[in-house]
């Protein structure tokens, strides 16, 4: 309704894709961010061919704030038209944040198909349904992580639904993460798939398999459709949404995936099953399929997520994206400048935890956010401390999960050639690399049209990050400096001295 795509982009790696001078078939891709939403059209190998993008609509009125579905709905299938006419799709497949479910009814053409608006997990959620909610829902293992902020887990979502607006629940057939709900629009077919259950929804016990207790209690699980794998075809487009908008008729609908999963799941497609592998973005979220179950500390930050096949894996976020933003401000055109940032820490300018309302890896400490130290002078010297404080945060939520080995850098903060620099000279004894592609969670996903088919590993160039030059001595105090102050609650510090015994 009035959407357009605000930008096109073509990879040099059509070329590379091409076989005997045919262009290969590709997959559609529908990759649903909190902030925005990208469309792509992708080969089967994982390279990006064009993708359209726009801010992900958010609406004030009603019950709740919550997303333009209908709106966005006629932009998905407008461009997927779009897409058809350029490209050979033969495969429909969506990633999606964690924190998105959505309510529908019966029919997938009733409007844009929810019983009740799609809640913004970001708003506050109403005290008597967080003081209720908390006694329902259940330990670690049946949560995944501990209490977020807002509207965050699937199950408190459907908690303040069912009880602030009853008659809109009790005409609602599914409840479905935010891929499965494309799957459903395009195809008609429900399902709940494990990595996006897994992914905080506090629904699933991940380690057990089994349903969360909050379901039984609330009497959901009729609302929880049957599950299938991420890659699983569940149908084809519907024939109504082909005469409608011009949609190709028998493309492939397949289930879909969380998206931090799906670009974990591009390094498990490329062999690299031991590494950690750190997506930023809005958030820093890193991703361990070795590290114990028993070190999963709730208080930190950390999670317990789901890997393609069900199986567990150790993770642990902190909304990294929007502290930098908080450090840095607005300006967010020019890269950090490596004498500014050794100033920063010869000085001894620090950016304390937590500027926003979420305590991430530091229980106690939401809100408190500030700059200790001598203030940075300008623009560049708040990027500067921007860029060294999200690379602190990464090697913290690395120390976490016990990550001495290999760790796989990729997203948003490797446009600043720095942050991957600093993260390799804050863990010397670690092995860093980066990838510098930022399209890692499209190409996941579109690997998961040739699962069980593909012949050898994807393919992915990884590269050393450049050195950043500065005394480790220095380095090593500065880390250790802001250690002890970044843990200045007392009850992070009791909770952590607990955990490290």
């Amino acid at each position: 309704m009035g959407m357009r795509a605000r930008d096109t982009d073509m990879a040099d790696g059509l070329r590379n894709d091409r076989r005997d001078g045919l262009q290969p078939a590709t997959v559609a891709v529908l990759d649903v961010g909190k902030t925005n939403v990208k469309l792509n059209a992708v080969t089967a190998s994982g390279t990006i061919l064009e993708t359209l993008s726009i801010p992900n609509p958010v609406l004030p009125d009603g019950p709740w704030r919550h997303h333009d579905l209908d709106a966005l709905g006629d932009w998905v299938f407008d461009n997927l038209a779009g897409l058809a006419k350029r490209h050979p799709l033969t495969t429909f497949v969506s990633s999606g944040h964690g924190s998105g479910g959505v309510l529908v009814g019966p029919d997938p053409d009733a409007g844009d198909g929810t019983a009740l608006p799609m809640i913004d997990y970001e708003q506050p959620l109403p005290d008597d349904i967080r003081m209720r909610y908390s006694a329902l829902s259940g330990s670690f293992f049946d949560k995944g992580s501990a209490m977020m902020h807002g509207a965050t887990h699937h199950a408190r979502q459907m908690f303040w639904m069912q009880q602030a607006e009853p008659q809109g629940f009790s005409r609602a057939r599914w409840f479905l993460g935010v891929p499965q709900y494309w799957a459903w629009r395009l195809s008609g077919v429900a399902v709940s798939e494990a990595t996006v259950l897994g992914a905080q929804s506090h629904l699933w016990n991940v380690v057990e398999r089994r349903w969360s207790p909050i379901v039984h209690s609330q009497r959901w699980r009729d609302l929880l459709p049957p599950f299938a794998k991420a890659w699983a075809t569940v149908g084809t487009i519907r024939p109504v949404l082909s005469d409608r908008y011009g949609l190709p008729a028998g493309i492939k609908v397949l289930a879909g995936i969380h998206d931090s999963s799906a670009n974990f799941y591009r390094y498990q497609a490329a062999g690299f099953d031991e590494a950690t592998v750190v997506s930023t973005g809005t958030w820093i979220v890193a991703l361990s399929g070795k590290t114990p179950l028993d070190r999963l500390n709730e208080h930190r930050g950390m999670t317990c997520n789901s890997d393609v096949n069900g199986n567990p894996i150790g993770g642990i976020l902190t909304m990294g994206g929007r502290e930098f933003t908080h450090v840095a401000g607005d300006d967010d055109h020019l890269n950090a400048d490596a004498a500014l940032v050794s100033r920063m820490i010869t000085q001894g300018t620090m950016a304390l935890p937590s500027f926003g309302d979420d305590d991430g890896l530091f229980p106690g400490r939401a809100g408190e956010g500030h700059i200790a130290g001598p203030p940075p002078a300008d623009a560049a010297g708040r990027k500067a401390l921007a860029v060294l404080y999200t690379a602190l945060l990464t090697v913290e939520c690395l120390d976490a999960l016990g990550s001495g080995g290999r760790v796989i850098l990729d997203g948003s903060f490797l446009r600043d050639p720095l942050y991957a620099g600093l993260v390799a000279a804050l863990r010397p004894q670690g092995d860093t690399v980066s990838n510098l592609d930022t399209y890692g969670v499209a190409s996941g996903t579109a690997l998961l049209a040739s699962h069980g088919t593909r012949s050898a590993r994807a393919a992915i160039a990884l590269e050393k990050p450049p050195v950043f030059q500065h005394p480790s001595a220095d380095l090593a105090a500065y880390t250790r400096h802001w250690r002890d102050k970044a843990s200045q609650a007392t009850y992070f510090s009791t909770i952590y001295e607990r955990s490290s015994q």
